[in-house]
């Protein structure tokens, strides 16, 4: 698009002003080409036609989105004043005085303390990108930083302006910055004295002039160096032509350097008396400005400051005093007075107290000093000459050697700082700062301006040579066609004054002559450049003066004072008289070969492109101007070999007055700075530049629909272009930006508003045409209504008469009739018709329910079948499941009886148990003196004797068993004597019973023969149901023999793993302590015996007392009174089948009274049995279902063996000590099946016995065969019941025991039951030993012997050696990994193991051991935390542990303040001996570090998350807070490639919060944290808001209330709502609603200051005064608004901080809560290694 074409109605352009440089103006008629006026219209209303030349129309203005924008090069017209109405904009409304130009930052003195420089500042800008953040100082220096540590190259910052425009303060902002981001980690402080430097150099080399108050009068390249981790080593300092001159003379309202007159201000101090100094008023060369004293500075407390940074920098007291003596006597020497004798002649008075007080001070011969200062010497070749001087040169020399020794004293205090900051070793890499005096004109300019001028020119060509470098780099990177772009190059200049004939090669030459002038001097330059060189001119109406045309300016320059300033040179004689001075440090000032000053120790070796001319005169290099021309030569070479970094200070006003902003004078500096030239070449290329994500969401409202429905982004961003911008030449197309012309934006910007505008009128046209047409339709229908009601009324009035009203009333009649007649046949019809309707709709709609039916019929038909098979194939995997949980849970309940079994034999194992931990202290303790024998022999005989104690006390303790075990024998054969007496006599009480019981059989033969018939009957009847029982018990027997053939099968099984077990010992290794456990086996296995034979006594003394009483309580005549029915069933319930014998024997007496009750005993005895067999099927079915457990136990013992031998593949020792235990095990079955055999040839002999007794009693007792058939049935069944008796359990052996046929059965059944529980006792301890075997091979792991103590009820202690100390605080601290171990642990399980170690020392009460405890376990947790400081689990875990030690420790302190929750039992476990108090003090405060640093470890996490997921991600989508910048991304750093949303920070905080909950950390503390990391998260964003203007606006507030309330969701899902996290959110929340709210009126205003009652003052206004609005339509916040909310929050008491100090914690409190575990049922996991640990 052409450009005249913008030249529309409404646009707005720039016209000269002579007062404010520029004006707008905006076109109130189109612009045609060709014309050569412009209607516009000014701000103040006036219309005028500016003339315009067509071919140069006046400039455009930017839009007012634009205006204010962070970066000049971002603004779409490119020209002066654009440049300066942004500045003033952000100057004067946003009160911002820091700006992009391209790479120039452009800082604005602001003359007012700014809260914008604190540390919360500097650690908000590290780390960010340059274009990140709004423009700040510290963000250069961030820049330059980054750039050093990424490309390892060396940088420079070069910070320039004029006097007053804050050089310096800006030079210091950045060293502070590089000490506080890089602090090294040694203790030297060297950041503190790289800025101790700052104030001593400010002192001597600064001085207020009547444009600054501090002013420097030197430029100064501090060069900061760094180690290969970026921080600071040290630093190096040269400074550049210091303003000498200034010593002896100033102007008005001018003072001299700062330290002469903090010297005086600190005269009357104690160490400063000998000086003999008065106030400043006393002295010439502090009082010639007339103003003595600064408004506002204390130069006595600046002389306190000044002495404190020479002492920070090792500077003592004695170069402190030497300094001051030299300051002093250059203040008395400007007091000598000289006085003129003659016209020619002057002298100075010997007794003058001043000279002798300089004479004094620096040592000198007083009368040689007032001779030549008055005199001259001149040598030539044939004589020395003598010359008076007149008091005009005397004075000029008496000055000259006062400039002298303060220009020497200034290089020597430089160098002293040099020294002071210098570091051992090479340095990596360096930052220069270059503090240096911008382009200079005043009303009269001499050698000074001329020099400083001279080094902008050389600084200006090469900051034209580096932008352009660097707008080449972009366009090559872009792929951007490269164009040359015409830029001034001021070479001719710096030719004109440093070439060969040039300026300063005639000045030097002209010092050489003997009688040189600085009108020769002018009267040469005049003769070779005038005319001849454009760039010089002589004025007009001088010939003293001549003007060079600078790239800034022109400037003339007199000639006066250029000669002797280049010289300064002192006469001969005057040095002399110095150099023998006494004051060595004076002296050394005037050697011939002094050392060098300022010594820079730079690494870099680069020959400069334009060497320097030198003169083999050795004079001539020593002018002033040559050692300038050198030095700046070498800091080219410097800055050309570094990447330099711009900083342009501007002076707003020469009145200081804060945030005024001078126009005129700003336009000067821009142009002499060089930032227009800047913008000048930025606007010759392409100076917008936009991304193609930017300018799609920016434009896309320009895009149709058929382009927006590309994919491709970037190929729609070409394809818009393309349309709405015709000409091609004005953008070009990057690899990831969009290169625009100048002015191409602002078209794109006018577009966008035209079609929003457009938009904006189509949507107000419908809707106010819309509004306009409800009203209308309003208005009409209430004249409607209106004229209805009005005509009506007409007509009712003209219409009512007696005949009207009759014919009326008859046409109404007729109508309804009518009405009704027509209406009943419609009816009809439409009944009829519906009636149809429905019964075709049914009829379809039963058919298709038929159908549907039919379906569904076969659907279930298909379903049942389906589901059946689906639930069969369920059934099938539930009850595979439940036979493996079956299985897993027999296998639990077998394990229990095992450990309940071991439980029972711990009664006598508790006493071998302690003889073998004795013998194996024994044992350990011998095998340790064998080791040390040579060198510990008298503990060896300590040892020995102990020894030998407790072998003799075990000997007694093994002879005291013995004797038990002898009596116990004893015991055992009188009870066996006993029992056989016993039986005998009831076998004689039997025969007699037998006896009485023939003699009643025959007296009752003959009634037994009358009812012998019936009988007969119902015994066949009962003899079929008996054979039915014997079929049964067949079957029964049939499965026992199975059973046993089961057993059979796992002694095979037994046997195959005892061949397995013998593999695993071939592979058995170091096994040293496996014999304790073999010996503690055969202790186990002897007790287990004499337990069989102590139980296998117990239970035939129950046997015989059962016996004895019960043959004592049977009374035979109270039989009959005793057979009832119920009685009988108890009988036979309990199985005493002697009872129900003897009972049949007295009832056959009375059978013939008692038929029908025997018979119902017959029928219950039938039912017993009955009940009886299904009970032993039950059992036996048991029995197969523990069998088959066993078999499958044994399988999983296989597997387990064949695990252990492919995992202990290194085990050869374990041959020998398994193979005994074979041999034991074997010895064990050989009994066992010696038993059996037993067991059989008895029950053999049994059955012989019985069947003898059958054969008998068959002879005996012919006469009554039924009785002996039943006798024999009854003995049939209860043999066939002690049979079936060997394989059940101990209580029905009991059982069947009291059944006592006969004294032999009885004793059968006994030993019988014997051999049973040794049978499972045998069982158990091969299953214990497969156990132990299993045990064993993991204390092989582990290396550690490890010997069971069991015991029936803990104390809650763990026992421990003083020796494993060690070891448990490595395996239970140093080792222990939190994750995998917290989700099967108790909260805190560490903490209370240790404190259960705690309570054991406690009650042995050791204090030593206790203390020392304690010790090694703070010592270990701090270790743990040193080691893991950054590791988030690890600390959160440590701290939930040292929090529940702490808590255990008060819990069991016994002060009653802790005990109030404890149970009884708690209570019991209280501290004994020892106040542990201190300890917990300890503790706490270990707490309490541990906490900050989980803390930090949280922070830096979260950090990084937080201004990317809370303020830059759009969680509302839709709503884009992008606002039309276009700045290009100043840093060249690499853009991480993560994106962080609000979804990244709450996946983050989720995760902190699951880790707390699984390590167990107490709720409050929980609590605490969290509300610790919401206050960090709400102060980084508030605080990155406040330093990014372009995120102000209102759509970024919605989005930060969107994502707030995230975190509030959070919170309440997280059930944290009373953490009080939310309140830590308010600032953010109510600037979030700050940034949305009405900001125009007086209530908008007051409504503010009531609700951001959470923002300080100076926050509110600086969020008022950032608001910037993304579109045209959007509203700036006026000034006066801000100076009205202002004014309204003066009477708000708050802090004047602007930004939230992100480091502050919150007060951390640890709740006491008691733990809800006892603890003695605290079990220690195997995974801790804490084996050698023992529960007492």
């Amino acid at each position: 698009m052409a450009l005249a074409e913008l030249y529309t109605q409404y646009n707005r352009v720039w016209i000269p002003d002579n007062e404010e440089v520029w004006q707008s103006a905006e076109i109130t008629k189109n612009y045609k080409a060709g014309d050569h006026f412009l209607r516009v219209q000014l701000e103040d209303g006036t219309e005028l036609n500016y003339p315009v030349d067509p071919a140069a129309l006046p400039p455009l203005r930017n839009p007012d989105i634009l205006v204010g924008e962070n970066d000049l090069t971002a603004l779409s017209y490119l020209h002066e004043p654009a440049v300066l109405h942004n500045l003033k904009v952000r100057f004067v409304e946003s009160k911002l005085i820091y700006t992009y130009s391209g790479i120039i930052l452009v800082a604005i003195n602001p003359y007012k303390q700014l809260p914008i420089y604190g540390d919360a500042i500097i650690h908000a800008y590290s780390g960010q990108n340059m274009g990140d953040m709004d423009p700040h100082i510290f963000a250069v220096a961030e820049e330059a930083y980054k750039q050093m540590a990424r490309n390892n190259k060396n940088q420079s910052i070069v910070v320039s302006g004029e006097s007053g425009a804050g050089k310096t303060v800006s030079a210091r902002y950045t060293m502070r910055y590089f000490a506080t981001v890089s602090k090294s980690s040694s203790n030297a402080h060297v950041e503190d004295k790289v800025l101790a430097s700052n104030p001593i150099t400010e002192a001597v080399g600064n001085a207020k002039t009547t444009r600054n108050d501090n002013s420097s009068r030197f430029g100064k390249y501090t060069e900061i160096s760094f180690d290969q981790s970026y921080q600071i080593i040290g630093a190096n300092m040269r400074t550049y032509l210091l303003e000498k001159s200034r010593v002896v003379f100033q102007s008005e309202n001018e003072r001299n350097y700062h330290i002469f007159y903090q010297l005086c201000a600190s005269a009357m101090q104690p160490e400063f008396k000998h000086l003999k100094l008065g106030s400043a008023e006393e002295f010439n060369y502090t009082r010639m400005g007339g103003s003595t004293v600064i408004e506002g500075v204390d130069d006595r407390a600046n002389m306190v400051e000044t002495q404190k940074t020479f002492a920070l920098l090792d500077l003592k007291r004695d170069f402190q005093m030497d300094v001051f003596k030299i300051l002093a006597a250059i203040l008395h020497l400007g007091n000598v007075e000289i006085t003129a004798v003659g016209d020619e002649r002057s002298s100075i008075s010997l007794e003058d107290k001043h000279l002798n007080i300089f004479c004094e001070l620096l040592d000198l011969n007083c009368d040689k000093m007032a001779q030549w200062l008055c005199h001259r010497k001149i040598i030539t070749t044939s004589e020395t000459v003598i010359k008076p001087m007149t008091r005009a040169q005397a004075v000029n020399a008496r000055d000259a050697l006062a400039k002298k020794i303060y220009s020497h004293l200034f290089d020597f205090i430089v160098e002293s700082i040099n020294r002071a900051l210098q570091f051992p070793g090479k340095q990596h890499a360096f930052i220069g700062v270059l503090d240096i005096y911008g382009f200079e004109t005043f009303d009269v300019n001499s050698f000074e301006q001329f020099c400083i001028n001279y080094a902008n020119e050389k600084l200006q060509q090469q900051f034209n040579l580096h932008v352009f470098k660097l707008e080449q780099e972009e366009y090559m990177k872009e792929d951007i066609p490269w164009t040359l772009i015409d830029f001034y190059d001021n070479q001719p200049v710096i030719d004109l004054i440093e070439a060969k004939m040039g300026i300063l090669e005639l000045l030097d030459e002209e010092c050489l002559l003997p009688h040189g002038t600085d009108e020769n001097w002018l009267q040469k330059l005049y003769n070779n450049f005038v005319n001849k060189n454009a760039l010089f001119e002589k004025p007009r109406m001088s010939n003293t003066s001549f003007i060079i045309q600078h790239f800034a300016d022109k400037v003339e320059y007199k000639c006066e004072g250029f000669l002797e300033k280049n010289r300064d040179t002192v006469h001969e004689v005057l040095t002399e008289i110095v150099k023998e001075s006494k004051f060595r440090l004076c002296a050394n000032f005037f050697q011939d070969n002094p050392v060098s000053v300022s010594p820079f120790s730079s690494t870099i070796n680069i020959k400069s492109a334009r060497p320097v001319l030198k003169s083999p005169n050795k004079q001539l290099r020593m002018t002033v101007g040559s050692k300038f021309r050198s030095s700046l030569s070498l800091l080219m070479v410097t800055l050309n070999a570094t990447t330099p970094h711009y900083v342009r200070c501007i002076k707003p006003n020469d009145e200081k007055l804060p945030f005024e902003f001078d126009s005129k004078r700003v336009a000067q500096q821009l142009r002499a700075c060089g930032v227009l030239e800047t913008i000048r070449i930025s606007a010759q290329s392409y100076p917008s530049r936009w991304t193609y994500i930017e300018f799609f969401s920016r434009y896309s409202i320009l895009m149709t629909q058929q382009e927006l429905s590309i994919n491709d982004k970037k190929q729609i961003c070409k394809i818009v272009l393309q349309r709405l911008i015709q000409d091609r030449n004005q953008y070009q197309f990057g690899r990831t930006k969009i290169f625009f012309r100048a002015g191409q934006v602002a078209y794109l910007e006018k577009l966008r508003s035209d079609k929003l505008r457009h938009a904006c009128i189509m949507i107000q046209k419908s809707v106010r045409g819309w509004l306009q047409r409800k009203k209308f339709l309003h208005i009409k229908q209430a004249a409607v209504t209106i004229q209805q009601y009005f005509r009506g009324q007409r007509t009712v009035r003209q219409a009512i008469t007696a005949r009207t009203l009759k014919q009326t009333w008859a046409a109404i009649i007729i109508q309804k009739y009518c009405r009704g007649y027509l209406v009943r046949r419609v009816c009809q019809l439409i009944h009829v018709a519906a009636v149809t309707i429905q019964a075709y709709t049914r009829g379809f709609l039963a058919r298709k329910k038929y159908r549907k039916m039919l379906e569904e019929h076969k659907a279930v038909i298909l379903q049942k079948y389906a589901r059946a098979w689906l639930a069969r194939r369920r059934f099938q995997n539930i009850r595979r499941f439940v036979l493996n949980i079956q299985l897993s849970y027999r296998v639990q309940q077998l394990q229990k009886k095992i450990e309940e079994q071991s439980r029972e034999n711990h009664g006598l194992l508790e006493r071998l148990t302690s003889l073998a931990s004795t013998h194996m202290n024994d044992m350990d303790t011998i095998q340790k003196l064998e080791l040390d024998l040579e060198k510990l022999t008298a503990q060896k005989r300590t040892y020995e004797e102990k020894g030998k104690k407790f072998k003799e006390d075990s000997e007694q303790k093994i002879f005291k068993l013995e004797n038990q075990n002898k009596e116990l024998h004893e015991q055992k054969e009188t009870l066996e004597t006993k029992l056989q007496e016993k039986t005998e006599e009831m076998k004689e009480k039997m025969d007699n019973l037998t006896k009485q019981l023939f003699d009643d059989l025959q007296k009752e033969a003959n009634q037994r023969m009358i009812l012998e018939k019936n009988f007969q009957n119902q015994k066949q009847d009962y003899e079929k149901e008996i054979e039915l029982l014997k079929g049964e018990i067949k079957i029964l027997k049939e499965e026992k023999t199975q059973l046993q053939h089961q057993i059979q099968q796992e002694i095979v099984i037994q046997d195959g793993l005892k061949m397995e077990v013998g593999q695993l010992t071939k592979q058995a290794q170091k096994i040293p302590e496996l014999q304790k456990e073999i010996e503690l086996l055969q202790t186990q296995k002897l007790d287990v015996e004499k337990q069989a034979q102590s139980q296998k006594r117990e239970l035939r003394e129950k046997m015989s007392e059962v016996t004895k009483q019960l043959l004592e309580s049977y009374d035979f005549e109270d039989v009959r009174s005793r057979l009832s029915a119920e009685d009988l069933e108890h009988l036979n319930e309990d199985g005493e089948l002697w009872f129900a014998y003897e009972g049949l024997k007295k009832a056959t007496r009375v059978l013939e009274s008692h038929f029908q009750s025997q018979k119902e005993i017959y029928e219950k005895e039938i039912e017993g049995l009955n009940f009886k067999v299904e009970h032993l099927s039950q059992d036996i079915n048991h029995l197969q279902k523990l069998f088959r457990e066993e078999n499958d136990i044994n399988d999983g013992i296989r597997l387990e063996v064949s695990r252990l031998t492919s995992e202990n593949l290194v085990i050869p020792d374990l041959k020998q000590q398994v193979s005994e235990l074979e041999n034991q095990k074997s010895d064990l079955e050989n009994r066992l099946q010696e038993q059996t055999i037993k067991l059989k040839e008895m029950a053999n002999r049994l059955h012989y016995e019985l069947e003898g007794d059958r054969t008998q009693r068959r002879t005996n007792e012919a006469q009554n065969e039924i009785d002996i058939k039943e006798k024999e049935r009854l003995k049939g069944t209860t043999q066939e019941i002690e049979g079936l008796s060997n394989g059940l359990m101990q209580d029905e052996i009991q059982d069947e025991v009291k059944s006592k046929i006969k004294q032999e059965t009885t004793r059968l059944t006994v030993e019988n039951m014997d051999l049973e529980e040794k049978l499972d006792m045998k069982d158990r301890i091969i299953k214990k030993l497969e156990d132990q075997i299993k045990t064993l091979t993991k204390t092989i792991e582990k290396t550690e012997a490890h010997v069971p103590t069991l015991s029936k009820e803990y104390i809650g202690m763990m026992e421990y050696k003083k020796e494993d100390e060690e070891r448990i605080i490595q395996n239970l601290i140093l080792d222990l990994k939190p994750r995998g171990v917290v989700v099967n642990m108790i909260p805190g399980l560490p903490a209370h193991i240790l404190f259960m170690c705690v309570r054991y020392a406690d009650y042995l009460n050791d204090a030593d051991m206790l203390k020392s405890f304690m010790n090694v376990t703070i010592d270990g947790i701090k270790q743990v935390v040193k080691e893991h400081s950054e590791d988030f689990e690890m600390l959160s875990f440590w701290l939930s542990n040292t929090y529940y030690f702490l808590n255990c420790l008060k819990q069991y302190s016994g002060e009653e303040e802790f005990m109030k929750c404890n149970t009884p039992r708690q209570n019991k476990n209280c501290l004994k001996h020892f106040d542990l108090s201190e300890y917990r003090q300890i503790l706490s405060d270990l707490a309490i570090r541990i906490y900050h640093q989980f803390i930090i470890v949280m922070e830096n996490n979260i950090q990084p998350m937080i201004v990317p997921g809370m303020l830059e991600y759009e969680s509302l989508q839709g709503i884009s807070g992008l606002k039309p910048t276009g700045f290009r991304k100043r840093s060249s750093s690499i853009d991480d490639t993560d994106t962080y949303t609000m979804t990244s920070i709450l996946q983050q905080l989720s995760y902190f919060y699951s880790t707390m909950c699984q390590n167990g950390l107490d709720s409050e503390l929980l609590k605490q944290a969290v509300k610790q990391l919401f206050f960090l998260i709400g102060a980084i964003t508030l605080n990155s808001l406040f330093l990014r203007k372009d995120m102000c606006s209102c759509r970024k507030g919605m989005q930060i209330r969107c994502n707030i309330s995230y975190l509030e969701e959070w919170l309440k899902d997280k059930n944290l709502q009373s953490s009080s996290a939310k309140e830590t959110l308010e600032p953010l929340s109510q600037a979030a609603w700050l940034l949305q709210v009405k900001k125009i009126t007086d209530d908008d205003a007051k409504e503010i200051c009531e609700h951001c009652t959470s923002l300080s003052t100076v926050q509110i206004v600086k969020i008022l005064n950032s608001y910037t609005p993304i579109d045209d339509f959007e509203k700036r916040v006026t000034p006066s608004f801000v100076r009205k909310v202002q004014a309204m929050l003066n009477n708000r008491e708050d802090l004047p901080q602007l930004m939230l100090d992100t480091k502050y914690l919150f007060q951390v409190t640890f709740p006491f809560t008691p733990s809800p575990h006892a603890l003695e049922m605290i079990q220690v996991p195997s995974s801790f290694k804490l084996g050698f640990l023992t529960r007492v």
